[in-house]
């Protein structure tokens, strides 16, 4: 147990558990985005995908990274239009049209991959983003989290920035409040002169940008190159994620870092022989940790979660 603690009072591991959140944030962020709007965003996993293939292909041929994460954000926002047409304009099942949304966007990526590097057995790689730190020094020197901020890349300090914007932009301004009307009662937003059609699409948009940018992390900050299922499941952990934080995003927050602190646990454990209290431990048992545990955080925080009375519900114009 005493070897535990020490393992999670190492500065190298907050370093880790903050890298780790960011794609988390970036994705949860995005699902929030949509789901305060009514619209449920299952398209996650793909957009993510999507905005890590194409941001990373954009600067293996010559882009510069922050091109490379405005292509991916572009891309994700795309996709976004296209689950709004389907889920706003044409008001079809949301679950439906996010999960064909998924299985599209992730195909189409892995086979524009193969296309475009038929013979590369080793996927190629570019250089990724550079810590912080290298550029402003004296970030190290903030007490408490200054060497954990400064080991992070742009991505990262963008993404802890967005959470109380994003916070700021739903509760204190009418932008936020027309976008939270539509969520929960949109014939009321309607009868108030909105465009219920245009603040979900431009929410859904929004978010989908947020979440290709979530994929972007994956290929140009947190690695450098780009590996078939390297989003790995997140985009779901993102949606499980948006209910654990009550729809706020200050604890979406809260919640990224705390599934990260749990995978990043459990991989040390791993590292430090695998024993708990002087047990040994079948690997699986942490490969699990952070999911069942999560599990445990989830139901816990669900059951006080007021969740947008709109959610899922389509919506066509003049019906009551």
């Amino acid at each position: 147990m005493t070897e535990g603690w020490d393992l999670v009072a190492q500065s190298s591991f907050w370093i880790a558990v903050l890298r780790m959140a960011t794609p988390l944030l970036l994705g949860t962020l995005g699902v929030l985005l949509c789901e305060r709007a009514g619209v449920l965003n299952l398209g996650i996993e793909g957009i993510m995908v999507a905005g890590a293939f194409t941001g990373w292909l954009a600067v293996y041929h010559g882009c510069s990274l922050p091109m490379g994460v405005l292509i991916a954000a572009l891309v994700g926002a795309l996709c976004g239009l296209l689950h709004a047409l389907l889920t706003v304009g044409l008001a079809l099942s949301q679950h439906v049209a996010g999960l064909g949304l998924t299985l599209l966007a992730t195909s189409l990526s892995h086979y524009s991959y193969r296309i475009a590097f038929p013979k590369i057995s080793t996927p190629p790689t570019i250089t990724p983003m550079a810590a912080v730190g290298q550029q402003w020094p004296g970030l190290a020197k903030l007490p408490l989290i200054g060497e954990v901020l400064a080991a992070q890349t742009p991505l990262t300090l963008t993404a802890l920035a967005l959470v109380p914007v994003l916070a700021w932009i739903l509760m204190r301004t009418p932008l936020g409040l027309a976008v939270r009307m539509v969520g929960e009662n949109p014939a009321a937003a309607e009868g108030q002169g909105l465009s219920v059609v245009g603040l979900r699409t431009g929410a859904i948009v929004a978010g989908s940008a947020l979440m290709g940018v979530a994929g972007a992390f994956l290929t140009l900050s947190a690695f450098n190159a780009f590996y078939i299922n390297m989003v790995n499941g997140r985009g779901w952990i993102c949606v499980a994620l948006v209910v654990f934080a009550s729809w706020r995003p200050g604890k979406a927050l809260l919640g990224a870092l705390l599934f990260s602190a749990f995978d990043a646990l459990q991989l040390r454990l791993q590292q430090a022989g695998g024993e708990v209290l002087g047990v040994a431990l079948p690997y699986q048992v942490y490969l699990m940790l952070p999911y069942v545990l999560s599990i445990l955080a989830l139901i816990v925080m669900a059951r006080r979660a007021a969740y947008p009375q709109a959610l899922m519900k389509p919506y066509r114009a003049g019906e009551r």
